[in-house]
C-alpha cells in the first residue's frame, strides 16, 4: 500500500484539486493522509469526502511525521496540498521508482497555470538542476517518496529545521539506498509563491538557502523568515 501524506492549513482553494487528481488515478492502492494544523476554513470538510485520515499537524516536517505515525503503508509519498497529479501519475511514477531500485525519490517540478515564462524559468534552474546533481546533492520539493523502512531509520523529518527540512530528508537517505529524480512524470504545483514574492526575489531566496545549507548545514534559525500557510489569498 502507498501512504500519501499531505499537510494542511486552510488550504480550500488548492487540496480539492489535489485530492480529485488522486482519485482519478488508476493506481487504487493508496490511502490518503490529510495531517492539519488547525485549519478554520473548509478544508476538513473537503478533506473527509476522500478519506476519513485526518490527524493534527503544525509546520510541514511535523505534520508528516505524524502523518506517518498513522500510515499503513510500505511506502510513504508526501505531497504539499496545492500540487496536482497527472494523469497516470501514481503507477508511472511507482513502476520507475521500483525498476530503478531506489530508496526515496522526488520531481522535476511544471507550475500552473501553464505559463511559458514560469515554466521555461522552472524548467532551466530548477529541473535541469536537480537532475544534475541527481547523485551528488539531491534535491526534494513538493513531494517525496520514500519507502517506510527508510523513513524509520531516518528517524523522519528533522523538525528543528525550520526551512528545506524535506532537502535535509533527502541528503540523509542516501545512507540507506539510492535516492533518484523521477523522469516518467513531472509534479505540478501552484506558481503562488513566485507570484507573491516574484520569481526572482523567490528564486535569489532558495539558492541562499541551497548554500547555507551546503557550506554551514541546516537551517535552523528563522534567518528566511518562513511562514506556512503564507500564500493562501494567490491562486
Amino acid at each position: 500500500m502507498l501512504s500519501i501524506i499531505i499537510p494542511t492549513l486552510n488550504e480550500e482553494d488548492y487540496l480539492p484539486r489535489l485530492l480529485a487528481s488522486i482519485a482519478m488515478q488508476k493506481f487504487s492502492d493508496y490511502e490518503i493522509i490529510i495531517a492539519d494544523a488547525g485549519s478554520t476554513d473548509a478544508t476538513l470538510e473537503i478533506a473527509k469526502k476522500y478519506t476519513s485520515i485526518v490527524t493534527k499537524g503544525g509546520l510541514p516536517g511535523r505534520a508528516r511525521n505524524n502523518g506517518a505515525k498513522v500510515a499503513k503503508g510500505e511506502l510513504f509519498f508526501f505531497l504539499d496540498a496545492d500540487t496536482v497529479l497527472s494523469e497516470d501519475f501514481l503507477q508511472k511514477s511507482l513502476d520507475e521508482f521500483a525498476s530503478r531500485k531506489l530508496s526515496m525519490a522526488s520531481f522535476c517540478l511544471h507550475p500552473y497555470p501553464e505559463k511559458k515564462l514560469s515554466y521555461f524559468l522552472m524548467n532551466t534552474f530548477y529541473n535541469k538542476t536537480v537532475l544534475l546533481l541527481e547523485n551528488i546533492w539531491p534535491y526534494y520539493a513538493m513531494g517525496g517518496l520514500i519507502k517506510r523502512d527508510v523513513f524509520e531509520k531516518l528517524k523522519g523529518f528533522d523538525e528543528t529545521i525550520t526551512l528545506a527540512e524535506d532537502m535535509d530528508l533527502a541528503r540523509r537517505s542516501r545512507k540507506f539506498g539510492a535516492f533518484g529524480i523521477i523522469r516518467s512524470v513531472e509534479l505540478y504545483f501552484s506558481d503562488r509563491r513566485f507570484v507573491k514574492e516574484g520569481w526572482v526575489f523567490l528564486g535569489v531566496k532558495y539558492f541562499l538557502c541551497g548554500l547555507h545549507d551546503i557550506f554551514l548545514g541546516p537551517i535552523r534559525s528563522n534567518i528566511f523568515n518562513y511562514k506556512f500557510n503564507h500564500y493562501k489569498n494567490k491562486k
